[in-house]
């Protein structure tokens, strides 16, 4: 296996890029239905250190991670781009 990619996704924490699935917003009520389901099967990660979530980032086992920064600050540390590159 090469290096995996890691993302960080706030506050020192890391996530190998290649297993995560989706990055979302945790407005809409499926999504707060979902998270609060992780929550009861023991499969949800908190890593937003008591701030507001605002992003759900879905893993390919199943976790569920909560961030505190942006699904668009994730998704351009994902794909390499910075602020200072758009």
């Amino acid at each position: 296996m090469s290096n995996p990619r890691i993302v960080n996704i706030g506050f020192g924490n890391i996530v190998v890029s290649e297993r995560i699935v989706s990055v979302i917003s945790p407005e809409s009520a499926p999504i707060k239905r979902f998270i609060q389901d992780s929550r009861e099967k023991g499969g949800l990660i908190d890593a937003t250190y008591g701030r507001k979530t605002r992003s759900v980032v879905i893993t390919d086992s199943g976790h569920i991670i909560l961030s505190a920064l942006q699904p668009e600050t994730i998704s351009g540390r994902i794909t390499g781009k910075t602020n200072e590159d758009s």
